[in-house]
């Protein structure tokens, strides 16, 4: 029996190096199989998400991962049309989506709500964003776009920029690079700094420096990991509007970037990345979007396949 059968996938930090380095190779092999052979690892196996916050790309990314295995998916993505409108608990809800599905997909904005989920749900539930706790599925695509880029992950400078404390992506990538050897440098607006009760663990495994100035380091780093401000976790507009635009990757800062460097983003992007900046050699997000269908594939063919695939 495979490690990842029948398991829920909550957080990032229930995983080791290994396990990581177990996943990139069924998305290797994911994306290796031809169309008929992938169809058939999930055929018949049914995927529901409960999406209590917006969501296209995660729940896109969802539905076309397990239609290319041969699987097939529903569930709610606008809340105001569901019965939690009449005033049904998420616990309710989460019984009754495990009860039509092999495996449930959430993403709530409370802390918590996806461990919450797992203790009443009958399937197995995979976390697609927990409040401002974590996104773990995110966090693996990001990895594995990092190795598939740079052939490695140990030995690579990393920088992350934009809103490191509101970004739940931010967490979930840190903690999986803790797993590897590398340097991170964190860069972001005085009162976006990351969190640092939220990274106690982490700052035993890695080194990380901080900074709010991008270009002390951008001559330097061999992945540049941009993030939006979060301006829906902000308590006030005011406050989104001081730190609105902070950071700007144009074609002028890529002058200063290493020639073989690459920029990632968990999109969706608002201005923190030029459009010209998308058909230079550097941009990877469109190809970090294309893996993450194959990284959740992979990880639905673990879920739900007891001796892999």
């Amino acid at each position: 029996m495979n490690d990842f059968y029948n398991k829920d996938i909550i957080s990032i930090k229930d995983y080791t190096r290994d396990q990581f380095e177990t996943i990139f190779d069924y998305t290797e092999k994911i994306i290796n199989l031809d169309p008929a052979s992938r169809r058939e690892i999930c055929k018949g196996k049914t995927l529901s998400y409960l999406f209590y916050e917006p969501s296209t790309r995660t729940r896109l990314s969802f539905e076309a991962a397990i239609s290319s295995i041969g699987g097939n998916s529903l569930g709610i993505s606008d809340i105001s049309s569901s019965s939690t409108q009449k005033g049904e608990s998420l616990a309710d809800t989460v019984k009754i989506m495990s009860i039509y599905s092999d495996v449930l997909v959430l993403r709530h904005p409370l802390d918590g709500s996806s461990r919450f989920a797992a203790e009443v749900s009958s399937k197995p539930v995979i976390n697609a964003g927990s409040g401002t706790e974590e996104h773990p599925t995110q966090a693996i695509q990001d990895l594995f776009t990092i190795k598939k880029e740079k052939k490695k992950i140990d030995g690579l400078k990393i920088g992350i920029v934009g809103d490191l404390k509101y970004g739940r992506t931010v967490y979930s990538l840190l903690s999986g690079l803790s797993n590897y050897d590398v340097d991170v440098h964190l860069i972001s607006p005085e009162s976006l700094r990351i969190r640092t009760d939220s990274i106690y663990e982490i700052k035993k495994k890695i080194s990380f420096t901080e900074s709010t100035d991008i270009e002390e380091y951008i001559d330097d780093l061999d992945v540049i990991y941009v993030t939006r401000i979060q301006k829906e976790r902000f308590p006030d507009e005011e406050e989104y509007l001081k730190v609105k635009g902070s950071y700007v990757i144009g074609l002028d800062l890529l002058q200063k970037m290493k020639e073989d460097s690459i920029i990632l983003h968990p999109l969706p992007r608002l201005d923190e990345i030029a459009n010209d900046v998308d058909k230079t050699k550097h941009a990877k997000y469109f190809q970090q979007a294309e893996y993450g269908k194959h990284t959740r594939a992979a990880l639905l063919g673990l879920t739900l396949n007891e001796n892999g695939f």
